[in-house]
């Protein structure tokens, strides 16, 4: 891959120029009396206009919300589990309904983002995730609990998906655009701080389902006046036919990596894998004859794209899938409270947003694909040093770890977003942005099932299982660092 490239960024400023502004950001300038000197024109600014500025803060705080969403049953899961009575076999469905939906819809949201208007989805989806938070708070069995959480993951598609695009269309410099991805990367890894720590401070885990339904309710309410509606229209219907298929597949995978922790050599786990590539072949038949697909399969000849897509997919499957798991397997094995164990992630969330928010400075020496592979050799090197920690009765032992990880997690997180933008042709910036993260919500369905599925595969010794789950998502990011460093070098 070469070095930042500004080629593409410029192409992404002229056409996101080409879209609808807000009248303050994009109104011509009045011609200047006869015989009067032109007015300079003005120094661009990373911060852009008052209106560029609120778009950001609109969509990085929606964003934030939404990971608080995703990683608050992180502390509460042995709570959530004995409220809802949800046995060890099924505990990994109460953690995998929000990237379940997020990974279903991530696609067509996007689609439907740049088709339909990337304002008018994302206030939908921050709407619809403030209601169906708050219903999660609610639910009074397994079953309902996780389709508030697909419910959930659905909405949080919609904030994703649309936030990018309305970032490129807000800041069309490419100085704005990578300040822009960067601190919406940071807030990123801002969600996933607080979200367990404000689940863990609240008095129960319905609590704190009600306090961030209302948060994104606010988001909404503060967002309808101050975003300009842009688009890049296709024409035609949404690709309904492409998401059932996708979605459908989705869930045979999830299932069949639930189940196989009772045997992956059983008739049902079989014939879910079988339905899962079946249902994958049919998706990827639908889309070669839609008119508007979810995702543009020609998209896959780019290697920036290819880059984009692993790197999320092995994000979810290393980084999310270990430490979706992690605090719950910590207050089994240490005794932790859930305030304590929140205390403890802060360490490597709190970390990880720094390193996102300040890994801007790296632009122009280093390329977002080299980011992403330092950032799993990072994890690689985190996952390694906490072995045998779960062991040792003190939880000093996790430290060196995670703070190692809390720096690949960041580089990560800085590297993705603005990857996924490079890695389409601008209109498109929904549909990349949806295609990454899709990768990356896949990743974590997997990731939270393998490493459930690890840990409890050792007989009741938690602390074995933890180190089998730890060196195996040292050894998955391994493998990606080397993907997207073949994938930068063909590019």
């Amino acid at each position: 891959m070469a070095r930042f490239n500004e080629r593409t960024l410029k192409a992404a400023a002229s056409a996101a120029a080409a879209e609808p502004q807000a009248p303050d950001a994009g109104a011509p300038p009045r011609p200047a009396p006869p015989g009067a000197s032109p007015a300079p024109a003005p120094r661009p600014s990373p911060a852009g206009s008052p209106h560029a500025r609120a778009t950001l803060a609109l969509t990085s705080a929606a964003t934030a919300v939404a990971l608080m969403t995703y990683t608050a049953p992180m502390v509460t899961l042995p709570d959530t589990a004995a409220a809802l009575h949800t046995p060890l076999s099924a505990q990994a469905w109460l953690l995998n309904g929000t990237p379940l939906g997020l990974a279903a819809l991530l696609l067509v949201a996007g689609s439907l983002a740049d088709d339909y208007g990337r304002r008018r989805v994302f206030l939908a989806g921050t709407l619809a995730l403030g209601l169906t938070t708050a219903l999660g708070g609610l639910a009074g069995s397994t079953w309902l609990f996780t389709l508030a959480r697909i419910a959930q993951g659905a909405a949080s598609a919609a904030i994703l998906a649309s936030s990018l695009g309305l970032l490129v269309a807000a800041f069309p410099s490419p100085r704005g655009r990578l300040h822009a991805t960067g601190v919406w990367g940071a807030f990123v890894s801002g969600g996933i701080a607080a979200g367990p720590l404000i689940a863990g401070a609240l008095p129960s885990w319905r609590i704190a389902y009600g306090t961030l339904g209302a948060a994104a309710l606010l988001v909404a309410a503060l967002g309808v006046r101050p975003l300009t509606e842009s688009k890049a229209p296709r024409g035609g219907r949404p690709d309904i036919p492409g998401a059932l298929t996708f979605g459908a597949a989705l869930v045979a995978l999830v299932a069949a990596l639930t189940l196989g922790r009772d045997g992956w050599l059983r008739t049902p786990v079989a014939l879910l894998l079988v339905a899962t590539v079946a249902l994958g072949a049919l998706f990827t038949l639908v889309e070669r004859r839609t008119r508007t697909p979810m995702i543009d399969l020609s998209l896959l000849r780019r290697p920036r794209f290819l880059a984009s897509s692993a790197g999320g997919l092995f994000t979810g499957l290393t980084v999310i899938g270990l430490f979706s798991y992690l605090p719950a397997l910590l207050q089994q094995t240490l005794r932790l409270s859930p305030m304590n164990t929140a205390w403890l992630l802060l360490l490597w969330s709190g970390l990880s947003f720094t390193v996102a928010l300040q890994a801007k400075r790296l632009a122009g020496r280093i390329t977002p694909g080299r980011q992403l592979a330092m950032g799993f050799l990072l994890h690689a090197a985190g996952a390694l040093t906490m072995l045998g920690a779960t062991a040792s009765g003190s939880w000093v032992r996790l430290l060196p770890g995670l703070l190692i990880g809390g720096v690949g997690s960041g580089l990560l997180n800085a590297a993705l977003p603005l990857l996924s933008v490079e890695s389409v042709p601008p209109a498109r910036a929904a549909m990349g942005s949806g295609a990454q993260q899709t990768f990356r919500y896949i990743g974590s369905c997997a990731g939270v099932a393998l490493t459930i599925a690890l840990v409890t595969s050792s007989g009741g010794d938690l602390a074995r299982g933890a180190n089998v789950a730890m060196v195996v998502s040292a050894g998955l990011a391994v493998v990606g660092a080397v993907c997207v460093t073949v994938l930068r070098e063909e590019a």
